[in-house]
């Protein structure tokens, strides 16, 4: 392996370059102290092969990206529905349930990680980001009312697209502002909805209020920071590194939260078979949300993924009906078709890698990962789909 002063991602494979300058296909998520070849084609001249407004629909890219984000979305709906069904049981204990999602993505991906890189502590602020948005803003619902709580959430899209502007130099279409604003007032008419139905109608206190809505913002603006981080990191490390670090300093994080904080409502919960049903559910759907959520951060981004999730209320209601006899109000329909339509224009006038092409690694993606979703590995082989 070549001494370089300066480390290189690049996926492993033969080490040769064939006939045409390009460097075989290999296995992607690894990264390598060696010279990385920039890919044999250039992104430029792929991203301009389509021509058009609408040359990113023109791929199969598009639709995946757009699929993944409704199964993140069903995820959350489905992490939802059971903490629903465990605050029901009168078992509210916030901390301790996520950790065992911690738990899994650490045991999963985490072993593979020290054996090719050791632990990397920068990803204890990530850690620490991602916990405190999913414990403040649970924390929120019991102070404040649920269409505060969802008003304030807007907030993590705004936090993304500063943070995004400002430090990772990203530049948005008109187009994808007026996407998401569409879809935001998708949003608006799910809570428009509830209001009227009296979904929303329960008194509280004016000091709760303020400490509700407090507790709100504090929670998105973790979940924005957070978002903005992981997609950095997923563009130039590996994904299971990414993940399973995630896992681990939150595991120990979360943990020592639970510990505090949970430890009342833990002596006081009821333990029976549907509670660790309901717990395991609970793991399972959110340690899926937490492995295909950097994916969509490479094929899309921090924005598109907060846009995407904003129909988990859709779903919601759709589960609410089979599970807790809801009855659903006909706006719900008219705001998934405006939140699915923002989504849509969000990428008119997106060429060939839509939002796979990062700002900061490069314009042939020189400095990221040849990895599961990046531009990168699809300049390196043109017929992968993601």
């Amino acid at each position: 392996m070549k001494n370089v002063a300066k480390t290189h991602i690049s996926e492993v494979g033969p080490t040769d370059i064939d006939g045409a300058g390009v460097r075989p296909y290999g296995e992607p998520e690894i990264v390598d102290d060696g010279e990385a070849p920039a890919p044999g084609i250039a992104i430029a001249e792929l991203e301009t092969s389509k021509k058009g407004r609408f040359a990113y629909f023109k791929t199969k890219q598009f639709y995946i990206v757009l699929i993944l984000g409704q199964i993140l979305s069903l995820c959350l709906t489905a992490t939802n529905t059971f903490s629903s069904l465990l605050a029901n049981n009168g078992n509210s204990i916030p901390a301790f349930q996520t950790w065992f999602n911690y738990v899994l993505l650490n045991f999963i991906y985490t072993s593979y990680t020290i054996y090719r890189y050791g632990f990397k502590g920068y990803y204890i602020i990530l850690s620490f980001c991602d916990v405190e948005g999913n414990y403040f803003t649970v924390l929120a619902y019991r102070y404040t009312t649920i269409l505060s709580a969802e008003l304030i959430n807007f907030w993590a899209i705004v936090i993304v697209v500063i943070v995004s502007f400002l430090f990772l130099k990203v530049r948005y279409h008109p187009a994808q502002v007026i996407g998401i604003f569409i879809c935001i007032g998708g949003l608006g008419i799910l809570i428009g909805s509830d209001h009227i139905t009296g979904t929303n109608q329960y008194s509280v206190s004016s000091g709760d209020q303020l400490k509700g809505d407090l507790f709100a913002l504090l929670g998105a603006t973790f979940y924005g920071a957070s978002n903005v981080a992981e997609e950095f990191l997923a563009s130039e490390r590996p994904l299971y590194e990414v993940v399973g670090q995630l896992g681990f300093w939150g595991m120990i994080i979360n943990g020592v939260q639970a510990g505090i904080f949970d430890r009342g409502s833990f002596q006081s919960a009821t333990w029976n078979g549907p509670i660790g049903g309901y717990i395991a559910g609970y793991t399972l759907a959110l340690t899926i949300f937490y492995s295909l959520a950097p994916v969509v951060f490479r094929m899309g981004s921090a924005a598109f993924f907060n846009i995407s999730l904003l129909t988990s209320n859709f779903w919601g209601a759709i589960i609410g009906i089979q599970v807790f006899g809801l009855t659903v109000y006909f706006l719900y329909p008219i705001a998934f078709v405006c939140i699915v339509g923002g989504l849509i224009i969000y990428f008119v006038g997106k060429q060939v890698f839509g939002e796979a092409l990062k700002p900061w690694l490069g314009g042939n993606q020189e400095k990221g990962i040849s990895g599961i979703g990046t531009a990168r590995r699809r300049a390196e082989n043109p017929d992968v789909l993601v």
